[in-house]
C-alpha cells in the first residue's frame, strides 16, 4: 500500500510518500509546494498543479491529511482551511480514499507525545523510515501524516472490505 501525506500550507504545502507492507514502513520520496503566483487563486491553482504531478509521479493508493486546527488568526486560520481543500479536491479528483487526522494525533501516533515539537517528530520520521532525509518540517510533518494513516486509515480500510464482502 502507498501512502500519500500531506500537510497543507499556503505557502509551503507538505508530501511524503511510504510505502506500507504489513507492519513494516519504508520511505518512497517527499518534498515541499511551494505556491507560486500574485493572488490567491494563482497560488492555489500552482498547489493543486504540484500535488497533480507528485501523485503522477508516485501513484499513490490512499492519501491522507492534517486537519485544520482553529488558532487565534482567523485569516490565517482561513487561509489554511483553503489550500487544505485544494489539496482533498485534488486527491478526490485522483480518486484516492483519504483519511484526515487531528495534529495531536499524528503527533501522539509518531512520537508518544500530543504535543511534540518539530524537532522530536523530524527525529522520529527518520527513525521509523531508515534512509529517509525530510526536505524541511512541513515535509516530515507529511510523512508523519502518512505513518498515523498506515496504523489508522489503511486497518480501517481493510475492515470496510471485510465488512462489504
Amino acid at each position: 500500500m502507498r501512502i500519500l501525506g500531506i500537510d497543507p500550507g499556503l505557502r509551503t504545502l507538505g508530501w511524503g510518500v511510504i510505502e506500507s507492507r504489513g507492519s513494516r514502513l519504508s520511505h518512497v520520496a517527499n518534498g515541499l509546494c511551494q505556491s507560486d503566483g500574485d493572488d490567491l487563486g494563482e497560488r492555489l491553482l500552482s498547489l493543486h498543479n504540484q500535488i497533480v504531478e507528485v501523485i503522477a509521479e508516485h501513484q499513490p493508493d490512499q492519501a491522507a491529511i492534517e486537519q485544520t486546527f482553529v488558532n487565534k488568526d482567523g485569516a490565517g486560520t482561513l487561509k489554511l482551511g483553503q489550500a487544505r481543500g485544494v489539496a482533498l479536491l485534488t486527491l478526490a479528483q485522483a480518486g484516492l480514499p483519504v483519511g484526515e487526522y487531528a495534529p495531536n494525533r499524528v503527533k501522539k501516533t509518531v512520537v508518544g507525545v500530543g504535543h511534540a515539537e518539530k524537532e522530536q517528530i523530524i527525529h522520529m520520521v527518520k527513525l521509523q523510515l531508515p534512509g529517509c532525509n525530510p526536505k524541511g518540517a512541513d515535509a516530515a510533518d507529511a510523512l508523519a501524516i502518512a505513518i498515523c494513516h498506515s496504523y489508522y486509515g489503511v486497518a480501517q480500510q481493510a475492515r470496510l472490505k471485510e465488512v462489504r464482502a
